[in-house]
């Protein structure tokens, strides 16, 4: 969860001189990308690669990226609608956001839109440490916020025991991205198989290692999505989900 060691440790894998390198998120695919523009790389679970200037586009990435996007800004409206779905008397939500992340702007921006066209007010919560945590969820309590949005990114996956936890005190929903956050004790989670994409980032590094160009291969989404619903979070807050949404469910755990 340390984001400031990525390039410390971009710059260890290069000197190693490896075939190629694969990364996981946005964060360490910026780091490869500066530390090195002829080893090729293949990313995994970027939200936003054009955005983030990883790639210039996904047709052609160019130079010597390519890889998997998760677009997992795409998919904001999706969760919102299924924790609204979940929590039919939901009208406020608080987005829980690392602001140092490069995929906030474009997620707090798809946020904002598809809260107003969902008529639910918006509470945006900053936390960039794991001691902002406490007061971040004291304050939602504090505003009668009735659900928390999590903004996809390598702080809030990694203390996301820590905001279950606190989730669970305050009795107040949280939606997520992956279905490690519903394991960890979100409510929901919604997104795409992220096994599922690994797999297919191996069938990429294994057609670069045979001469492939990463400049020739497009970037490619998802093929697989998960929508997981804890129950047993449910029952501890209180809620009964709704059978249209346990129904379309790929997991749900007891």
């Amino acid at each position: 969860g340390n984001a400031e060691r990525l390039s410390g440790l971009a710059a260890e894998l290069v000197s190693l001189k490896p075939e190629v390198i694969v990364t996981f998120a946005t964060l360490a695919t910026l780091a490869a990308k500066k530390a090195t523009t002829t080893i090729p790389i293949v990313f995994t679970q970027v939200g936003d690669p054009v955005g983030s200037g990883i790639v210039t586009s996904l047709a052609r990435p160019g130079a010597n990226v390519t890889g998997f996007t998760n677009v997992i800004v795409d998919l904001t409206r999706k969760r919102l609608e299924l924790m609204r779905e979940a929590v039919p008397a939901l009208k406020s939500i608080a987005v829980l956001t690392d602001p140092m992340d490069p995929l906030n702007t474009s997620y707090l921006k798809e946020t904002g839109i598809a809260a107003r066209e969902l008529g639910l007010e918006i509470r945006v919560v900053d936390v960039r440490h794991p001691s902002d945590l406490g007061p971040a969820f004291t304050a939602i309590v504090q505003a009668r916020t009735q659900a928390v949005v999590l903004v996809p990114g390598p702080f809030i996956f990694t203390h996301r025991m820590q905001i279950a936890s606190l989730a669970e005190k305050a009795r107040i929903p949280v939606v997520g991205w992956d279905r490690d956050l519903a394991e960890s004790g979100a409510l929901i989670s919604y997104g795409p198989n992220r096994l599922e994409m690994l797999r297919r980032a191996a069938v990429y590094a294994d057609k670069i290692l045979k001469g492939a160009k990463p400049a020739d291969l497009p970037v490619e989404g998802p093929t697989e999505f998960e929508l997981v619903v804890n129950l047993k979070t449910a029952k501890a807050l209180g809620l009964t989900i709704p059978q249209s949404v346990l129904f379309r469910a790929d997991d749900v755990m007891k």
